[in-house]
């Protein structure tokens, strides 16, 4: 393959994808095989409804399958995912109240994971929780995709689908998850002419889903995600090969989060990366020569003092 070709290619899965094309061109002169692609997400859905009182909720039990069927029978992206290329991602469903009319409100924790290359483990790269989603759900109440009208219950569910999918694409290529980012603001732009609960900038909270998704779109946070790709691509995903070379280039991932926090009015973006993160980054860093150990430990206590006593192992 031309190697300018391959320069240009920022996303791997481009590069396999273009890969399997050719080989199954290849092998389509001896015969034709249909080739079967996945959708993007292998997602886990658990579910509490101990909150809710009463016998009329009982249809709620299979709930649980319902979103994970929404989810994961959907194609979300235009690229071609093989299994093993599915994005992993859990979701655990709280109900925190029910009425007469079955409007729901519940508590939402999203973690995702991304594989780390030539290794067998995985990078959790996202882990939030939402805790104002309300809704309507009727028992036998079907499902269905709209981007051209809101609805509080599937409405969450893709807003919430599309940032993962910005998040994912971002550790791959930088830049990736531009389009992602835009359809999850479209839902929020649709969801503010609404009476939805949870879609307003609220100035009580801080820790909302229009804050997050119009940070990730705005130019001011592009560092950011830039560093969302040198952290995974040119960091973990190197480690194997080159663990000295890996951690100084995460280092300065995370010096560029550094610089950018102390120019931004809002946390809420470097709170979810290092609350998905900082065991992560502290075990990177546990092994590196005392120089490089001993920067980090002074980036993050000034960056991430939430987790402080994690990253205190640094000095020794």
């Amino acid at each position: 393959m031309d190697p300018l070709i391959y320069r240009n290619m920022n996303n791997l899965r481009l590069f396999f994808k273009i890969f399997r094309y050719v080989i199954v061109g290849m092998l389509s002169s001896a015969f034709i095989m249909p080739v079967a692609h996945a959708q993007e997400f292998n997602c886990e859905v658990s579910l509490n409804t101990e909150r809710l009182e009463g016998n009329s909720f009982d249809y709620l039990d299979r709930f649980d399958v319902v979103i994970e069927n929404y989810i994961n029978d959907y194609q979300w992206t235009e690229e071609d995912f093989e299994e093993e290329e599915r994005i992993s991602c859990q979701i655990q469903i709280a109900f925190i109240t029910g009425t007469s009319d079955f409007t729901f409100s519940a508590e939402v924790v999203f973690q995702m994971q991304r594989p780390i290359y030539n290794t067998a483990s995985n990078s959790t790269t996202l882990l939030l929780n939402d805790d104002t989603w309300q809704f309507q759900y009727p028992e036998g109440r079907n499902l269905v995709h709209d981007e051209l009208q809101f609805d509080a219950l599937t409405g969450f569910i893709d807003f919430y689908m599309y940032l993962l999918l910005g998040y994912d694409f971002d550790t791959f290529s930088d830049g990736g998850g531009d389009p992602y980012y835009t359809q999850a603001q479209n839902i929020l732009n649709l969801a503010q002419s609404s009476s939805a609960v949870g879609w307003s900038r609220a100035t009580n909270n801080r820790r909302n889903r229009n804050i997050l998704i119009s940070d990730l779109n705005s130019s001011s946070y592009d560092t950011f995600r830039s560093a969302l790709y040198e952290y995974h691509r040119q960091g973990l995903d190197r480690f194997v090969d080159s663990p000295e070379e890996a951690r100084e280039n995460i280092l300065e991932a995370l010096k560029s989060i550094q610089e950018l926090k102390r120019r931004s009015s809002s946390n809420f973006i470097f709170d979810i990366f290092f609350d998905s993160k900082f065991r992560e980054i502290a075990a990177a860093f546990v092994g590196a020569e005392t120089d490089i150990r001993l920067e980090a430990y002074d980036v993050l206590r000034a960056t991430d003092q939430g987790h402080l006593s994690e990253y205190e192992k640094l000095q020794n």
